[in-house]
């Protein structure tokens, strides 16, 4: 199984202004994007219904916050852990 993609809301909305544009279709622009033209429709209507809105995400700002800090987490461990082998790779050779 494939994952499912996620765009920035500065991609979809650079995509969305793309497509306003005079002289240019929702499916040119999809197809130049490599997106599908269904999803850039979509896209257009959210955008003219929400108007600055648009875009705006489905969690909160405490969840963002969360996955940021388990993000960072993960990588200080990893930082972590490799800085202990090492001390324990040197331990070992200078005795």
């Amino acid at each position: 199984m494939s994952k499912r993609r996620s765009y920035s809301q500065e991609f979809k909305r650079g995509a969305v202004e793309q497509c306003q544009q005079p002289g240019v279709s929702c499916a040119q622009v999809a197809r130049e994007l490599g997106i599908g033209a269904n999803l850039l429709t979509r896209w257009k209507r959210e955008y003219e219904a929400a108007g600055g809105h648009a875009f705006g995400g489905t969690g909160n700002p405490r969840d963002e916050e969360v996955a940021r800090l388990k993000r960072e987490l993960n990588r200080v461990r990893k930082e972590r852990d490799f800085l202990r082998e090492a001390a324990t790779f040197f331990a070992k050779e200078s005795s």
